[in-house]
């Protein structure tokens, strides 16, 4: 019984830990009635865990490859290309896919009045090797402004290291962990609107 009750502890404050936010301007209330919104993703300065910067993330990452005849350029290639190719379209489909009579969607380069934009501030890819495995994590600061004004924010969410999905037998590729951050980064985000549609 003890075990048990301790167990649901930690369960309900992983939980609460998952979703945290706070808010940085403007208020929810202000998006009641918006049904769709532009979305767009901005990666400029992010952190990265345990390095000062993402180019040193990039280099250490590389200098372990370069024995293996273009691993080094594949894998600076994909920590590009996987946000265009895995991160956004998760976030996407995520967020869409909870909202399961169109009540609000996002989609990118869509013509609406509001844009939302996802600015990614930190990362941690996470890991999954023989010995164990860890999720990712990301930080994020979503804000969603009209879109011909810009300066005229609605509201802007601070979301601190949401918790990667689980991604089954695609944890060994980094991408596929990093994509389920943003997944859970869209979950977290749909708990909140869903209090005032």
């Amino acid at each position: 019984m003890k075990k048990t009750l301790i167990l649901l502890c930690l369960f309900v404050v992983s939980i609460a830990s998952a979703q945290r936010y706070k808010v940085l301007s403007g208020d929810l209330k202000n998006l009641k009635g918006v049904t769709e919104y532009n979305v767009t993703f901005d990666y400029s300065g992010q952190d990265v865990q345990g390095f000062e910067t993402e180019e040193a993330f990039l280099t250490e990452k590389m200098d372990k490859r370069k024995d293996k005849e273009g691993a080094a350029e594949k894998f600076k290639k994909d920590w590009f290309e996987d946000r265009e190719n895995k991160y956004e379209p998760k976030f996407i489909e995520y967020f869409n896919k909870r909202f399961e009579k169109g009540e609000i969607k996002v989609g990118k380069n869509a013509g609406t009045k509001y844009t939302m934009n996802i600015k990614t501030t930190w990362i941690y890819p996470g890991y999954n090797v023989v010995a164990g495995a860890e999720p990712a994590k990301i930080s994020a600061i979503i804000t969603i402004a009209e879109t011909e004004n810009p300066t005229n924010i609605l509201v802007s969410l601070e979301f601190d290291k949401s918790i990667g999905l689980e991604q089954g037998q695609f944890d060994f590729d980094q991408g596929y962990r990093i994509a389920g951050a943003y997944e859970r980064l869209a979950k977290n985000l749909v708990i909140q609107l869903k209090r005032f549609i």
